[in-house]
């Protein structure tokens, strides 16, 4: 399981990270782009992941990570459970999340 405090944390260590309001959510960004928001309503995160890491993901957990069901979820948004996720496989996806966004060309 992972807190939102602790999720807030690891996102935040990352550098030039913001949290700003987005909608009804928590987003966490890096250049003013969105790698990660926070559904205090149904508790869980959204990633955003590459195809690969989504679908590596989601076929080892896919009652804890899972696309989200548009065409968002195509693109890599995926879904996770932060009451199932183990807080060291949430680490690594939020890690991949950061990275895939922060070094995107601008």
């Amino acid at each position: 399981m992972v807190s939102f405090e602790n999720f807030r944390k690891l996102a935040l260590s990352f550098p030039n990270t913001a949290e700003e309001p987005h909608f009804e959510k928590t987003s966490f960004r890096v250049n003013k782009k969105i790698f990660a928001t926070f559904d205090e309503k149904n508790n869980h995160a959204v990633l955003k992941l590459t195809e690969i890491d989504q679908s590596v993901f989601c076929a080892s957990s896919e009652k804890i990570f899972y696309p989200i069901p548009n065409k968002w979820g195509k693109q890599g948004w995926t879904i996770v459970e932060l009451e199932r996720v183990r807080p060291e496989m949430f680490e690594d996806a939020l890690k991949l999340s950061y990275e895939n966004v922060s070094q995107k060309k601008r």
